[in-house]
C-alpha cells in the first residue's frame, strides 16, 4: 500500500528514534556485561597519613549543613594533616549556623576555615575553583551538603592512590532516605545503575569515567594539571574528570566504600536535579567531544564510550518524539510489527529489550536483595518516562546555548519516613514544564484509544506506561508545590495575602484537574466524530474488495456514505468564482486532489451508479466481471485516499483553535499563580 509523504516523513522519524534509543540501550547491557567480567586490581600500600584539603561547597543548606561538617570534622584522621575548607556562598541563615559550628571546632583544634568569598560567580565550580588557590595538601577531598562520610572514609580511600597515575578516587553514594517514599526508592535504584554497571565498568576497563560531585578525594596535581575548575557547564564534575583523563590520569570507582547521601524528597526537587544533570551533559559534549576525537592516546572504544555517555541524555527527545509518531502511524494504519503482523512478537521484543534485560542486570546487582528491588522496576519505568520532557528541555537549553544558572537541589535532612520537609524553607513550586507533561498526558490517552481503535491493542501498555508517567511526574509537582516561607519566621500567623495565595492554589489545582478532563473528553469527542468514521470507511472498504455480491457491496457504501456526510460536516470548504463547491479537503494548506473529499464523493457516487449497471447483468456476463474489477480498483484507491487524508485530520483548523484554548487556560492558571508567588516573596523580602 502506498504511503504519503507525511507519513514516510513520520514513519523515517519513528524508525530512526527507534534505532538509536536501541544503540544506546544495548551499550547499556554491554557495560553491564563488562561490570561483572572485567576486574582491574588496584594495589593499596601504607601511605602513612598524607596531607588532605577537605572542601565543602555549600549554599543555603541550613537544615544538613552542620551535620555534614560534624561527620567530616569526626573522621578517623590526624588534625595536623587534615584541613576543612567551609565554602560557603549561602546567603540565608546557613551563614550565621555555619560561622558558629566553625567557631566551636577551631576550638578544639581542627585546621578549619569558614571561607566566604562574597559573591556566586561560577556557583559551586568557582567556589571550588576559589578554593584551590590556597591549597596546597597533596589530596582534596569533596563533600556536598547533603553527605555524611562515614569515621573510616579517609583511611580506607587514600591508599587507593598508590599507583602515581592515580588521579580522583570516587566513591559509591549510599542513600539514607532511600525507603522514605516511592520517588526515593526510584531516584535510589537509578542511581545504582549508574554507579554500580557504569561507574564500575569504565574504572575496570580503559574507559572514560566521571567524578560524580562529591564523595571522592582529588590528587592535587591531577585538578592543577588538567587545567583546574571550569565555569562554562552546569557539570564541573563530568569536565574536570573528563580533562584529567586525556591528559592521561586514571579516574578509580570503589563501589565497597559507600558515603550514605539524601535523595530529593520533593518531587520539582528531583527534576531540577535531573534538568541540571541532564543540560550539563549535553554542554560538556559541545565543549569536550572534539578533543576527546582528536587525541592520539585514547583508544578508539574509550571515544565511543565518551561520545555514549556525554550524548545519552538525547535519548529523552527522541523517546518524545517516538512518542509523538506512534499514534499518527497506527491511525495511518502503518505496520510496526517487528515480525509481520504478530502482535505477540512484538511485545516479546519490547519485553526483552527493556524490563527483561533489566531484570537480569538488577539480579546481577543485587544478587540475594534483588527480589525486592526488580519490584521497583514499573515505577522506575513510569518515573523515567515521566522525566523525559523535563530532560528534554534540559537538552535544547543546552543545544540552543541558553545562559547558565546553577540552581541546586534542596536538601531537607531527611532521614527517616516521620520526617517531613513541606513546612520547611527552599520548597519548590512547579514549573512550565508542568504544562508539557500535562499535555503529553492528554495526548498519550488520545493514543491509547486509537491503539484500540486501529486494532493496535499491542501498543496500548507501552503507549500507558509513558502517559502515566507524564501524569505522575505533573500530578507530584503540583501537590508538591507549597507556598511557604523562605525565612526563619514561618511560625507568624498567616497574612491575608498568604492565606489568598493559598485559596488561589486549591482554585487553581481543580481548575487543572478540570482542564485535563475536559481535553481527555475532547480528544475522545473528536476522535470519535473525525478520526474513528474513517476507520470504518476503511473497513468497509476492505469488505468491498473481499466481496463479489452486489447487495453486500451496497450495504458497506451506505456505510460509506453515512460516515462521510459526518466527516464532511466540519472540513474546510473551497469554491470556484461561481461559487461551486469543489474541494473539502483537511489539508488546509497545499491541499492536493487525493484527500480531496468531494472527489472522494464523487468516486463513491460512481461507484453507486457502476453497482446499479451491473446488478441487472449475468454473473457469467464479462461486462459483469469488468464493472465489478473496477469497483474493486475504486475501492483500493479511496483506501489509499482515506488513509492520506487520516493524519491532517488531527490538525484541522478546529482542532488547533480548541489546542490553542486549551493551553491558554492553562498557561493562564499558571500565570495567576506565578504571580502570587511573587508577591508572597517580595513580601518576605521586606
Amino acid at each position: 500500500m502506498a504511503i504519503n509523504p507525511f507519513t514516510t516523513f513520520v514513519f523515517d522519524l519513528f524508525i530512526f528514534s527507534a534505532i538509536i534509543i536501541t544503540a544506546y540501550t544495548v551499550n547499556f547491557y554491554y557495560l553491564a556485561i563488562i561490570s561483572r567480567t572485567r576486574k582491574e586490581r588496584h594495589p593499596t600500600i601504607d601511605w602513612g597519613t598524607p596531607s588532605v584539603t577537605i572542601q565543602l561547597p555549600i549554599y543555603n543548606e541550613k537544615y544538613v549543613a552542620k551535620r555534614l561538617v560534624d561527620s567530616v570534622c569526626n573522621l578517623d584522621y590526624p588534625k595536623e594533616k587534615m584541613r576543612i575548607m567551609v565554602c560557603d556562598d549561602s546567603d540565608d541563615d546557613t551563614v550565621e549556623l555555619l560561622g558558629n559550628v566553625v567557631d566551636d571546632y577551631k576550638k578544639q583544634g581542627f585546621q578549619i576555615e569558614h571561607v566566604r568569598r562574597g559573591t556566586r560567580k561560577g556557583y559551586k565550580a568557582g567556589a571550588l575553583k576559589h578554593a584551590m588557590k590556597t591549597t596546597d595538601t597533596d589530596l582534596v577531598a569533596i563533600f556536598d551538603a547533603d553527605f555524611i562520610p562515614p569515621t573510616w572514609f579517609l583511611k580506607r580511600a587514600i591508599p587507593h592512590f598508590a599507583k602515581s597515575n592515580i588521579g580522583l578516587v570516587q566513591c559509591r553514594w549510599g542513600h539514607v532516605n532511600e525507603n522514605y517514599s516511592a520517588l526515593t526508592q526510584v531516584q535510589a535504584l537509578s542511581i545504582d545503575f549508574h554507579f554500580l554497571i557504569e561507574q564500575k565498568a569504565k574504572s575496570n576497563s580503559h574507559l572514560f569515567m566521571n567524578f560524580n560531585g562529591t564523595a571522592g578525594i582529588w590528587r592535587r596535581e591531577c585538578i592543577e594539571d588538567a587545567g583546574g575548575w571550569h565555569t562554562a557547564t552546569l557539570v564541573e564534575d563530568l569536565d574536570l574528570s573528563y580533562r584529567a583523563q586525556m591528559k592521561g590520569w586514571k579516574c578509580l570507582f570503589l563501589p565497597d566504600i559507600v558515603v550514605d547521601a539524601e535523595l530529593p524528597a520533593q518531587m520539582n526537587g528531583a527534576k531540577r536535579q535531573q534538568f541540571r544533570w541532564a543540560k550539563g551533559s549535553i554542554q560538556c559534549a559541545i565543549k569536550l567531544l572534539s578533543d576527546i576525537g582528536l587525541k592520539r592516546n585514547v583508544g578508539l572504544e574509550a571515544k565511543i564510550q565518551a561520545f555514549i555517555q556525554l550524548t545519552r541524555h538525547i535519548v529523552y527527545p527522541l523517546v518524545l518524539i517516538q512518542f509523538l509518531t506512534l499514534p499518527i502511524l497506527l491511525a495511518a494504519q502503518v505496520n510496526l510489527y517487528v515480525v509481520s503482523v504478530l502482535p505477540a512478537i512484538t511485545l516479546a521484543t519490547y519485553l526483552a529489550m527493556g524490563p527483561g534485560a533489566y531484570m537480569i542486570v538488577i539480579r546481577g546487582m543485587y544478587h540475594k536483595s534483588w527480589k525486592s528491588k526488580a519490584k521497583l522496576l514499573p515505577a522506575l519505568l513510569v518515573y523515567n518516562a515521566g522525566m523525559s520532557v523535563n530532560n528534554t528541555v534540559a537538552v535544547f537549553d543546552a543545544v540552543l546555548g541558553k545562559k547558565n544558572e546553577f540552581h541546586r537541589t534542596p536538601k531537607y535532612g531527611i532521614v527517616t519516613k516521620k520526617d517531613d520537609w513541606r513546612d520547611k524553607a527552599y520548597n519548590l513550586p512547579f514549573t512550565q514544564t508542568t504544562l508539557l507533561e500535562i499535555f503529553f498526558g492528554v495526548y498519550g490517552i488520545m493514543g491509547i484509544f486509537i491503539s484500540i481503535f486501529s486494532n493496535n491493542p499491542v501498543f496500548v501498555p507501552i503507549i500507558a506506561i509513558q502517559a502515566l508517567g507524564f501524569f505522575y511526574i505533573a500530578y507530584m509537582s503540583l501537590s508538591h508545590t507549597r507556598f511557604k516561607r523562605n525565612k526563619s519566621s514561618v511560625n507568624r500567623p498567616k497574612t491575608k495575602k498568604e492565606k489568598m495565595a493559598n485559596t488561589i492554589y486549591k482554585l487553581s489545582m481543580i481548575g487543572i484537574i478540570g482542564i485535563i478532563v475536559f481535553g481527555a473528553y475532547m480528544a475522545v469527542a473528536g476522535y470519535n466524530s473525525d478520526i474513528y468514521p474513517l476507520d470504518r470507511i476503511r473497513g468497509n472498504l476492505d469488505g468491498i474488495v473481499a466481496s463479489s455480491d452486489p447487495n453486500v457491496i451496497r450495504d458497506h457504501l451506505t456505510s460509506i456514505q453515512a460516515d462521510l456526510d459526518i466527516v464532511m460536516i466540519n472540513l474546510p470548504e473551497t469554491t470556484d468564482s461561481d461559487g461551486k463547491l469543489i474541494s473539502k479537503n483537511p489539508v488546509w494548506i497545499f491541499g492536493t486532489e487525493s484527500t480531496n473529499f468531494i472527489r472522494i464523493q464523487n468516486d463513491v457516487n460512481s461507484m453507486f451508479d457502476g453497482l446499479d449497471e451491473i446488478s441487472s447483468i449475468s454473473k457469467d456476463n464479462s461486462a459483469y466481471h469488468t464493472g465489478m474489477l473496477d469497483i474493486n480498483d475504486r475501492a483500493l484507491l479511496l483506501k489509499a485516499n482515506i488513509m492520506d487524508a487520516t493524519p491532517y485530520m488531527y490538525v484541522s483548523p478546529a482542532n488547533m483553535m480548541l489546542s490553542v484554548i486549551w493551553i491558554a487556560a492553562i498557561i493562564g492558571i499558571f500565570a495567576a499563580l506565578k504571580r502570587k508567588k511573587d508577591q508572597l516573596t517580595k513580601s518576605d523580602e521586606e
